[in-house]
């Protein structure tokens, strides 16, 4: 534990201006990152008598041991720079909101020629319309099914559109009327994006205009005795009430607005989002903290608003934005929201009316899910806690082991030879510390010569790691001892933390490898055991008889639970590379040919039985292709064996080779 007097900045140090500040531990990690109106007065608390400071806030200043700051020239900078590096460095006492699932929106892929309907989840894409997030997918996809009479846009994959445009007949969906079918020809790309525009603008909550049209032309329908056309609209005005239905009107006013609020103890909180547009809830979702750092509820949703509206822009963040309390800066906060729409955005707390009542609604929700967080994580956090205690009494370890790191060996009758590394911590996986290996010191089987390679590589990079921070002294080639150069970035590293126990898959062979292969590296302070699959005994170095837990034992369940991710990991890349193994293609022959262009001849020709019978001028006709890669191209589909035709095995038929382009490239 440090003193925070050590790093303490020379009085007059410290510019009194706006910027932003990290802290950093003693490896060089950025471990705390905040802004400031005036960096002078805001790093003068941190420095204050121990005793004085919020416990968490305590904790922070003895963990780290260096601060540096950065000074912008505005608050919104500050604001601005401050996402950017929590982002980016991810610090351990910052609070971060994580969602415990990924919310499904309604997409619209407007940057397609024939936009495409469907729901998806992740990372947003550049040029498609999302409306939501929604809670569920099925309520995604029981609106689209209804509002498909009205606005039949596609809804196909990419696959069953070029087979429908290949064969000339829709799917299902163009039968019965719930597509439009541009993939026959029934639309063109403009009429087809038009429906598609339609239905975002239905979507976005202009649902008078539509249903007020359909009336009336279902009117002028039976005034003309089309009785048949009528009904048709009568149905479409029905399907469309229905899809409005389905989200009731919250507020009179038809306004946009998104409404947060906050549910909060002393050691954790809860942020809900209601999504409100055209007077309509089109979306919720929710997220759990814990408060590693001493914030208030203005504090909260400071955050939450980085994390709602750092990556959006435009009418992603609407014109109203309603809290249960205003953040210490309003102006800069306000003013960073406008910034992110291109225009004024509203930033206040409701004080009457239907938007203070549906907030007291936003807050309950709230309220359960903060009830319901903890509720399942004090039963799982008492069966962790009592996994790792079982576990280290077991294995005789000074301490609960809170990281675990497991290696796997994975092959296929001794080829493609895979190693995989998974790491739990705290009991719970950390899948962005997973790592792969290939076997590279040796072809064919051995699992304990490949877990002896892969331990070693895996700890001598933690050493390296430990060399850059400069927490190892490095000897000189003159004898002089200095400190290895220290990384400034403050990212985490790879390999750079070490576990306090290995796992291996195996039993005594693949432990004394691994304990043989630390040993090599001086490595003495971190435990190493197996687990043996045939009776699920624990097998540790220099023993000849196993350790047994009890088959009802949390230990054993965890070891269990972080040995098979080991190996689930390990069999999925095995399987990868044995397949891009399998799928080879003539065409790899070719020297100098990449993906792109492979892909390209293939488009061009439609499938490698037509590639074959072109001539070297009708390849040349392809972008991208002289003369002399054309003749590589065909000497390459020469020299190949064509692959022998398919049977149809109930007729006797011989299948033609014309894939349609699915052959391997």
């Amino acid at each position: 534990m440090a003193d925070p007097s050590s790093y303490r900045p020379k009085p007059g140090q410290i510019p009194d201006s706006p910027g932003v500040y990290k802290f950093r531990d003693e490896h060089r990690r950025v471990i705390y990152v905040g802004k400031a109106k005036s960096l002078r007065q805001r790093l003068a608390n941190y420095f204050q008598d121990l005793a004085g400071l919020h416990p968490r806030t305590r904790t922070m200043v003895t963990t780290a041991a260096s601060v540096e700051w950065t000074v912008v020239s505005t608050e919104v900078e500050a604001l601005q720079l401050e996402y950017s590096w929590i982002k980016e460095f991810d610090p351990r006492f910052n609070v971060k909101y994580r969602d415990d699932k990924s919310y499904p929106y309604l997409a619209v892929t407007l940057n397609e020629e024939f936009p495409r309907v469907q729901v998806m989840r992740g990372q947003k894409r550049k040029g498609v319309r999302y409306f939501g997030p929604y809670s569920h997918a099925w309520a995604i996809r029981d609106t689209v099914d209804l509002l498909l009479r009205v606005f039949p846009v596609r809804t196909c994959s990419a696959g069953v559109f070029k087979n429908a445009e290949r064969t000339g007949r829709p799917c299902l969906l163009g039968y019965i009327g719930k597509c439009a079918a541009p993939c026959v020809g029934r639309v063109g790309p403009e009429e087809h994006r038009e429906l598609a525009e339609e239905f975002c603008d239905f979507m976005a909550g202009r649902t008078g205009t539509y249903i007020r049209r359909l009336e009336k032309d279902m009117m002028l329908a039976a005034e003309d005795m089309e009785y048949e056309k009528a009904a048709r609209l009568r149905d479409d005005i029905g399907a469309l009430k229905r899809a409005m239905e389905k989200s009731a009107v919250v507020l009179a006013d038809a306004t946009d607005a998104d409404l947060i609020a906050v549910a909060e103890d002393e050691l954790e909180a809860a942020v809900q989002i209601f999504h409100v547009r055209g007077g309509r809830v089109r979306g919720q979702r929710g997220w759990v903290t814990d408060k590693v750092e001493a914030v208030d509820t203005a504090g909260l949703v400071e955050h939450a608003l980085q994390q709602l509206y750092g990556e959006e822009s435009g009418d992603a963040v609407p014109k109203e934005v309603l809290v249960p309390a205003l953040p210490e800066d309003l102006d800069a906060v306000t003013q960073w929201l406008g910034g992110r729409r291109g225009s004024q955005v509203s930033l206040r707390i409701p004080q009457r009316g239907d938007k203070k009542a549906l907030m007291e609604t936003v807050g309950r929700n709230a309220q359960q899910a903060l009830v319901l967080h903890k509720t399942k994580r004090a039963s799982d956090l008492t069966t962790r806690s009592r996994a790792l205690e079982e576990i280290a009494e077991a294995l005789d370890l000074p301490a609960a082991p809170l990281r675990i790191e497991c290696f796997d060996i994975s092959h296929l009758q001794g080829e493609d030879v895979v190693a995989s590394m998974v790491v739990f911590e705290d009991g719970l996986p950390r899948k962005s510390e997973y790592r792969r290996f290939q076997i590279k010191s040796f072809a064919g089987q051995d699992d304990v010569r490949s877990m002896h390679e892969v331990i070693g590589r895996r700890f001598r990079r933690y050493l390296a790691e430990k060399e850059k921070t400069g927490e190892w002294a490095v000897e000189e080639a003159d004898g002089e001892v200095s400190a290895g150069a220290p990384e400034d970035d403050g990212r985490p590293k790879k390999f750079a933390y070490p576990p306090q126990l290995v796992v291996v898959d195996g039993g005594q062979p693949q432990v004394a490898a691994a304990r043989r292969a630390l040993d090599e590296l001086g490595i003495d302070d971190i435990a190493v055991c197996g687990l043996a699959k045939r009776l699920e005994e624990v097998w540790l170095p220099g023993d000849d008889d196993p350790v047994v837990l009890p088959r009802s034992s949390e230990g054993l369940y965890l070891l269990q639970r972080v040995r098979d991710t080991a190996h689930d990991f390990a069999i999925r890349y095995q399987r990868t590379k044995r397949h891009k193994r399998i799928r080879v293609s003539p065409l790899d022959a070719v020297p100098g040919l990449g993906d792109a262009r492979k892909q390209a001849l293939i488009k061009h020709f439609g499938s490698l039985k037509r590639l074959r019978q072109a001539t070297i001028e009708q390849i040349c006709e392809v972008p991208g292709f002289g003369r002399k890669t054309a003749e590589a191209v065909a000497v390459a589909l020469a020299q190949a064996a064509p692959a022998a035709p398919a049977v149809n095995t109930a007729t006797g038929e011989i299948m033609e080779d014309d894939d349609g382009g699915n052959g391997n490239v």
